[in-house]
């Protein structure tokens, strides 16, 4: 499911991973670009990660991505804390 949006409504990663995840694999829904990955700090953007990792990745099935594109006004020590996250979590 590319792209897997979800801040959109029926989209929590939760529900989707739960009705759909041993049929399809989730590509993106890995950080929340709109208010998160731009507005929070590194350890809230570590968090977020952290949560949805934990979510998404058991069982398999499925492709980091942020939900959008990573935006020009986003801090890049926040980048920098996705990118750990992702390694210390994922």
């Amino acid at each position: 499911l590319n792209p897997m949006q979800t801040q959109c409504k029926n989209m929590e990663p939760e529900r989707l991973k739960k009705e759909f995840g041993k049929d399809i694999t989730f590509w993106g829904g890995g950080s929340d670009t709109r208010s998160i990955l731009n507005r929070g700090t590194p350890g809230q953007v570590k968090e977020d990660v952290k949560r949805r990792l934990e979510i998404l990745i058991p069982g398999g099935g499925y492709v980091f991505n942020t939900i959008h594109n990573i935006l020009p006004d986003v801090p890049p020590e926040n980048i920098v804390a996705l990118y750990e996250a992702v390694q210390e979590f994922g």
